[in-house]
């Protein structure tokens, strides 16, 4: 996802004025909108849909994180203590 300058910054009072535009924008180009005031970034406006699928995505990297420190770390089991565990035969 790369940003449009030109498109994807834009101004609070444009929000005021037509808020519907711009969630078309972001649900239709698939880009986060940077909303302005004073010239300096206050909030992103972004579908829920990209919303929800860029949650999953970080939660399973944190989980792949965390799995490989328990490996540096020594926190594992073998597959078969794993299926006993967890009620698998």
């Amino acid at each position: 996802m790369s940003i449009k300058f030109s498109e994807d910054i834009v101004p609070m009072t444009k929000m005021k004025v037509n808020p519907g535009r711009i969630i078309r924008q972001v649900s239709e180009a698939r880009r986060p909108v940077l909303l302005t005031s004073r010239g300096r970034g206050v909030a992103v406006v972004q579908s829920l849909k990209d919303y929800e699928e860029g949650a999953e995505e970080i939660a399973f990297l944190r989980a792949v994180v965390e799995g490989l420190v328990d490996l540096e770390e020594g926190r594992e089991v073998s597959l078969k203590s794993a299926k006993r565990l967890l009620g698998i035969k």
